[in-house]
């Protein structure tokens, strides 16, 4: 079980920065690119398995000039997450969405920030009837619609996360908009796609690549 914990990454580089100590051993990166070359682009955590045989379960890897502490095995993320929490509490920096949202957003932020917006959001979803029985009866409404649509599969495989997708999207929409879309609604799963490209694009290194100069 491989974790690169992206939550301690920004901390421990941050102490390594203003304590001065040498970081955690890792690949030779290379200028511009770091350590991207060689990186399985499909599966990176199958890269830092390997490469945690030599330099051990915490080390050092470039994504293109954005430096990231990575830790590797149960044992060592369960001491910073579990054992060390509160000092790996923060979450790492993504430059897109910090130039983008401007700095702002649950997904970005921490400390003070971070809890003034989980405030302001929480209360704002409450008024829309998070947490009410109307919420309960949305749920309920769209789990049928989701049984129904995994029973028209007739015991064919299927992606389950296609079909999860649409039907929490759907509660989502129900409780901001007041109506919930049908599963083949053409608009509805246009703005899925959208969704899920952005988080692809986010997620991948190559964005780390590119972006980390803006900040």
């Amino acid at each position: 079980m491989v974790c690169p914990s992206l939550g301690c990454v920004d901390v421990v580089l941050v102490e390594e920065e203003e304590s001065g100590l040498s970081l955690p051993p890792g690949p030779l990166a290379l200028p511009l690119v770091g350590n991207l070359p060689i990186i399985d682009k499909r599966a990176p955590f199958k890269s830092f398995m390997q490469w945690s045989k030599t330099y051990g379960p915490v080390m050092t890897v470039y994504l293109g000039p954005q430096r990231m502490v990575v830790l590797v095995g149960h044992d060592t993320v369960k001491e910073a997450l579990v054992d060390q929490a509160e000092h790996f509490t923060g979450r790492a920096p993504i430059p897109f969405l910090i130039k983008v949202l401007r700095g702002y957003g649950l997904a970005i932020s921490n400390g003070d920030r971070w809890r003034q917006l989980r405030r302001f959001t929480l209360t704002t979803l409450r008024d829309f009837g998070m947490g009410r029985k109307r919420m309960e009866e949305w749920i309920q409404d769209e789990s049928r619609h989701l049984l129904k649509s995994f029973e028209e599969t007739k015991s064919t495989p299927v992606d389950p996360a296609f079909f999860l997708s649409r039907a929490v999207s759907n509660v989502i929409c129900s409780l901001v908009f007041g109506q919930r879309f049908d599963y083949e609604d053409k608009n509805f799963l246009h703005l899925l796609q959208i969704i899920s490209r952005l988080l692809r694009f986010i997620s991948s290194p190559r964005v780390s690549c590119t972006t980390s100069s803006l900040n």
